[in-house]
């Protein structure tokens, strides 16, 4: 285990793209002397801090188990799908359903379980359970995931794959949910979709028997939906899981420059190219447009008084994941905030590696992850 400590077309193509990112090693020549001769490339720092690095090669990590590595190989071999950003979203989100279908049907296999369609308050969920049945431990206890996706796609089959593992690991009953997303809707949206179930759930179980996760935006939304709960008086939840995100509406920090090109899957239009400057601006999504990132109900990371009030929370991310800082910083600010709070880092992993659910890495995720549920749901 590691230390515990608008363009919505390319946003939906970032979760399939994938590249070969070869940095060849630079070298410098001696400008003094004849002949010139070659010398080690020098890293220089500007007077604001920015650090120029020479062009370097990053071979695998020799932490990774041997088929992570050889799923990052196969990732990153493959052609990238490139979107165009006039493509309909009916089109991108057609796309990302290719994505993750396999991965459904091969995590069936591996993880077997019922899948059931439900509306909870007009919200479109599905409703996943263990195939031999929710534990007598759990019959009183419910997890709801909220799928990643930009905002803009990976409504469903997404959501599955979020969710089947850990409702098989963890014999949890696991409700994912179909919330509105961009460019149709706009924040608050999200929020008051998870609201809407959230408040349907209380009728059947007690808050602190119910626990939130979810990847990438899902993660994003997860600490979004507990603050939007406050503004709602409505009763903590029981634990949350951050998944691969931050609780903010956009990601920032040295994993966007260092991580995230590293990654079997390159987020598009985040580090291609590389931001310019040392502070880049936040990365437009659609569903955020018309909303204040500095709003705690946007990222709720930047209010101590919002975050004092979150649950038992629990932090994962990778060492090749854009989001490394993000999900870093928020750890950081939830332990400020007197949290309970658990970061794991597993070394080599990329963005939403939890997807490929035949890891080792994974595994060793959920485990984790239903763990630290059974932990957290019903002690108080």
């Amino acid at each position: 285990m590691r230390s515990k400590t608008n363009d919505i077309s390319r946003l939906a193509s970032s979760l399939v793209a994938a590249v070969v990112i070869v940095l060849p090693l630079l070298s410098c020549r001696d400008q003094t002397s004849q002949p010139k001769v070659q010398s080690a490339p020098m890293v220089s720092v500007d007077k604001d801090g920015t650090v120029h690095l020479p062009a370097f090669e990053v071979p695998l990590s020799s932490y990774m188990s041997e088929q992570a590595k050889q799923a990052y190989i196969d990732q990153a071999l493959q052609p990238p799908l490139v979107m165009d950003p006039r493509v309909p979203i009916s089109k991108a989100r057609e796309v990302v359903d290719n994505y993750y279908r396999p991965l459904v049907e091969r995590g069936k296999g591996l993880y077997p379980v019922n899948i059931e369609e439900q509306k909870f308050a007009g919200v479109r969920t599905d409703v996943v359970t263990p195939k031999e049945g929710v534990s007598a431990r759990n019959r009183d206890r419910v997890l709801i995931n909220l799928h990643g996706g930009g905002f803009s796609v990976g409504a469903g089959l997404g959501g599955l794959a979020e969710s089947i593992p850990i409702a098989s690991v963890g014999k949890f009953k696991v409700i994912t949910v179909d919330y509105r997303m961009a460019p149709e809707y706009e924040f608050p949206a999200a929020s008051e979709d998870v609201a809407a179930v959230y408040k349907e759930l209380l009728k059947q179980y007690k808050p602190g028997n119910i626990g939130i996760y979810g990847c990438s935006a899902g993660g994003v939304l997860t600490a979004e939906a507990v603050a939007w709960f406050q503004k709602e008086k409505l009763p903590r939840p029981g634990a949350i899981g951050i998944f691969c995100a931050g609780a903010s509406g956009s990601p920032g920090g040295d994993a966007r420059y260092i991580s995230a090109p590293l990654s079997a899957i390159v987020m598009s239009g985040l580090v291609s190219p590389p931001p310019a400057k040392p502070n880049p601006p936040p990365i437009p999504l659609g569903y955020f447009s018309n909303a204040n990132l500095t709003d705690p109900l946007v990222s709720p990371v930047g209010s101590p008084a919002v975050l004092a009030k979150f649950p038992p929370t629990l932090v994962v991310t990778g060492t090749r994941d854009l989001a490394l800082s993000w999900a870093a910083h928020t750890h950081t600010q939830l332990v400020k905030a007197e949290v309970e709070a658990d970061l794991h880092v597993w070394e080599g992993m990329w963005h939403n590696f939890l997807f490929e659910m035949n890891l080792p890495e994974s595994k060793e995720a959920y485990d984790v992850i239903v763990k630290f549920f059974d932990k957290h749901l019903g002690n108080k």
